[in-house]
């Protein structure tokens, strides 16, 4: 029985990945989610249904579309198997509990923000606002008034730190330090995970994006690095792993 919960969550997942990369560009191009339907951005040509199916469409074409050949960003292939992967270890993580309800529209609105940011270098107002509200909702239903006041409190706190450590690094460069959207997402990240735990992210994806933007800057020469997908990825990282905030005091205490 678990496999086949499994199996389904990964090719839900892979099906919502392939959607959500549909959201983030359309959204971040100010098009339409409904229209027009889902059709080549070279040629125009309308896709078949045996065209859109996750993953296997993309081995199958070799990476191109069927219409005129153009390549398919791999970023598609990737974000649905990321997707799925998870969305799997999302149960794993919290069972069939309202737990899981809530960490699948956290996942789901990081996947679509990092998209947005990376490809776009934009994070996306409505895709914080929406999922915030819903979390609100289905906090105060699952878990009672008291609870969702202090997620709230959480995120505003994580808002405001965030919005502290960009007006230093402002006075620090002398220019625009970090975008607004990177402190709009803190109040997402301490709904959910917590205030503690937010500014512990903030540290974790400075760790994961320092070799990264090296790199970047080397090859490319470019100082637009966007950081809302390193707190993303750290965010999520912390989330489905559960950390114990306690753990995490510990080990600062002891080094």
């Amino acid at each position: 029985m678990e496999l086949y919960i499994y199996i389904i969550l990964f090719v839900s997942g892979s099906i919502m990945g392939s959607f959500f990369h549909v959201v983030a560009f359309r959204l971040s191009n100010n098009e339409s989610l409904l229209w027009p339907a889902s059709h080549c951005h070279n040629c125009s040509h309308r896709l078949r249904w045996y065209e859109l199916i996750p993953i296997v469409s993309y081995i199958i074409q070799k990476g191109k579309s069927r219409c005129c050949k153009t390549r398919i960003p791999s970023s598609y292939l990737i974000i649905e198997l990321i997707t799925g992967i998870l969305y799997m270890v999302s149960y794993h993580s919290f069972g069939l509990s309202y737990e899981f309800v809530i960490s699948l529209i956290f996942i789901s609105s990081l996947i679509i923000l990092i998209v947005s940011d990376i490809e776009y270098m934009i994070i996306l107002d409505e895709v914080i606002a929406i999922p915030s509200i819903l979390i609100i909702i289905l906090s105060l239903i699952f878990f009672g008034l008291e609870v969702t006041a202090e997620s709230i409190i959480n995120g505003i706190l994580a808002f405001i730190t965030m919005y502290v450590v960009k007006l230093i690094g402002d006075r620090m460069f002398k220019k625009e330090s970090m975008g607004g959207g990177d402190i709009k997402l803190m109040f997402l990240f301490g709904l959910v995970i917590g205030y503690t735990l937010s500014v512990c992210d903030i540290f974790l994806a400075t760790f994961i994006a320092f070799p990264i933007a090296i790199y970047m800057l080397v090859k490319q020469k470019d100082n637009l690095i966007p950081f809302g997908p390193f707190l993303a990825m750290g965010a999520i990282l912390i989330h489905i792993s559960k950390v114990d905030i306690s753990g995490v005091i510990n080990i600062i205490k002891n080094l």
